[in-house]
């Protein structure tokens, strides 16, 4: 419950106040007379109705005219944190006299919520608290809204780096609590040697020392603008002991702090008059500061200007360079099942719909002999057999090829043990049949993936048998078979199962590398905070970059294929607006566009089915929005 002492609010005459480290939110508004305020090394000269923000950790000074009246009001860093978990990332740049066109309606409601503000105080009726702070929540409502910006240490940076962001904005927000790099990284589901190398790269200083850096900035601060003990300014800002603090501090200023302070904090007197309500002895009566206020309160505001529902903020565009990068399309997958699924209509009208609006270039399949497209063979006494096991195979592969579609067939480790020499047999003498009926040009686009998944019970061994019989029998069918191998790859720890780590260690035969990237991993859906969904935005990307780089690690640089893949959204409420999944699709999309050599899109009943251990869920559509 907020207090009265999270506000300060005074109507003051400043003659000359003294550089001062701010604390907090200060709005400070002119009634009459001049200031000048100097914040930053920047000028704000001030008049009768000029508003002017200082924001938090921000060193400042005024000097005035006679007989000036200043209203100064001081929201606490307290309250703000509480209220507003951006706060100490943000700044609000709001000086009425350069205020941008369409923003002077937002000044005068904030200039009129000021002035209400200081009556009520002056008042204080039985209701004076809930009304100060009503009118209070209001102005930052629209400062929040309208004139927030990042904070300066955020705008060297790149902004497409959402992850880097989210890092920096940590630090900035806990600079004085004992903060760790292996502790950072866990928050943000990296291990400790990935972040650091990470951290170094994008901002040519490493972690520790960039902390520190942080740190030392705000103590000089405190050591210059407060009468705060070296032992008490290295305890705010983060220093394990007053020791360190010193030792970093002459490392860097080759001065101790206590000589630094001496040399440069000059004690200077304010000059400073402040009007109380109850005080009848001071030159200026509370009546009389109601008139002044009255043009404030009078003035004419256009309505339509004082919505703050939708968030404003200024982003900065830099037209000075143009990128000359080619927008690359990886050809694109559609997974369906089996393959017979391509005898419905309802799936050959999504192909087809997939190839007019998306492009498609493959039909992915899995199944493909041990499943229900392939007939039994069946015993006849017919010379020339009626019937054909193929006959739906055929039917399928007809459309395919008539459309102009190729085939990426997954092979389950599970399906060829159900029965490995018959497996085998089965395929050789169906793809002979392929050969025979459609040739060669039709077949040599085709894709082998073989698939286990990262929790198996198989040994590495013989994991590493079959697929080696695997490519053997596919190459000596038709060498322009292309056959891989799906490689489960943790994001987290980066890198495969002990299971699975034959496939990059082991001399074998690879022509491509299959893998997933779905945030689902990295989530915990306890946590229902919009923060966990913000760590995964950016998740396609970076796994599909440490997969990379951990086969260039084991020389193995063969071109992958993201074969599934999955967009979360977060907080929903905007979902018309700030989040929309189609433009997550897209952008994951487009993202990792020029990285990989296919990317798999699915149909709902494949995924469905998976997850229903295969009870024939019907068609329903493209599972983009799952």
């Amino acid at each position: 419950m907020p207090q009265m002492n999270d506000f300060t609010i005074s109507l003051q005459e400043i003659k000359f106040l003294a550089p001062k480290l701010n604390r907090g939110l200060q709005l400070v508004m002119v009634i009459a007379g001049e200031i000048v305020v100097e914040t930053n090394s920047h000028y704000y000269s001030l008049e009768e109705k000029d508003l002017l923000i200082i924001n938090r950790n921000e060193l400042y000074q005024i000097s005035g005219s006679d007989h000036n009246r200043v209203l100064i009001i001081t929201i606490e860093d307290d309250y703000m944190v509480r209220n507003y978990t951006a706060y100490r990332n943000s700044r609000f740049e709001c000086y009425s006299k350069e205020v941008d066109v369409g923003r002077e309606q937002l000044v005068k409601t904030i200039r009129k919520l000021l002035a209400e503000t200081l009556i009520s105080y002056y008042r204080k009726d039985d209701s004076y608290r809930i009304e100060i702070l009503s009118f209070i929540n209001r102005i930052l409502l629209i400062l929040i809204r309208r004139f927030k910006q990042k904070s300066s240490r955020l705008a060297n940076i790149n902004i497409n780096d959402h992850r880097l962001t989210q890092i920096i904005t940590f630090i900035e927000e806990n600079y004085n609590e004992p903060i760790t790099l292996e502790e950072t990284a866990s928050k943000f589901y990296l291990s400790a040697g990935y972040l650091s190398r990470y951290f170094k790269d994008n901002m040519e200083i490493g972690f520790t020392r960039f902390l520190m850096k942080v740190r030392l900035e705000h103590a000089v601060k405190d050591l210059l603008y407060t009468s705060n003990t070296i032992e008490r300014i290295a305890m705010n800002n983060g220093f394990p002991s007053a020791k360190s603090f010193a030792k970093l501090f002459k490392d860097t200023y080759q001065q101790t702090p206590k000589t630094y302070r001496k040399d440069h904090q000059h004690k200077q007197e304010d000059k400073v008059k402040v009007y109380r309500y109850d005080d009848d002895s001071q030159d200026i009566k509370p009546r009389e500061i109601v008139e002044k206020l009255r043009i404030f309160l009078e003035e004419e505001i256009t309505e339509s200007y004082d919505n703050t529902e939708w968030l404003s903020e200024e982003l900065t565009i830099d037209v000075s360079q143009t990128e000359s990068n080619k927008i690359v399309r990886p050809w694109h997958n559609l997974w369906i099942g089996e393959l017979r699924e391509a005898l419905k209509e309802g799936v050959r009208s999504q192909l087809l719909m997939a190839r007019k609006d998306i492009g498609l270039d493959y039909v992915g399949v899995s199944r493909l002999i041990h499943g229900n497209t392939i007939i039994p063979h069946t015993e006849t006494d017919e010379i020339i057999a009626s019937t054909s096991p193929y006959y739906n195979a055929d039917f399928a592969l007809n459309f395919i090829h008539k459309h102009g579609f190729s085939l990426f067939v997954r092979v389950d480790f599970r399906e060829i043990s159900e029965d490995e020499e018959h497996y085998f047999k089965e395929l050789e003498l169906f793809l002979n049949h392929c050969l025979n009926v459609y040739g060669s040009t039709f077949l040599k686009s085709w894709y082998f993936m073989f698939y286990e998944p990262f929790v198996t019970a198989v040994s590495e061994k013989e994991m590493c048998r079959v697929y080696k019989k695997l490519y053997k029998i596919l190459k000596q069918i038709l060498p322009s078979f292309q056959v891989g191998l799906f490689l489960p790859f943790s994001f987290e720890e980066e890198r495969t199962s002990q299971h699975h780590q034959w496939m990059v260690d082991s001399d074998v035969s690879v022509d491509f590398v299959g893998y997933e990237a779905n945030q689902n991993d990295v989530i915990d859906f306890k946590n229902l905070d919009d923060e966990p969904f913000a760590y995964a935005a950016n998740y396609m990307k970076e796994k599909t970059e440490k997969l990379k780089k951990f086969l260039r690690k084991h020389q193995m640089e063969k071109p992958v294929h993201l074969i599934s893949w999955n967009t979360l959204t977060g907080n929903t409420r905007f979902t018309n607006g700030t989040f929309f999944r189609g433009a997550l699709v897209f952008r994951n999309a487009l993202e990792i566009a020029s990285d990989v050599e296919s990317l798999g899109f699915w149909i709902n009943t494949e995924q469905h089915e998976k997850k229903g251990k295969n009870n024939e869920i019907p068609l329903e559509g493209m599972e983009l929005y799952h």
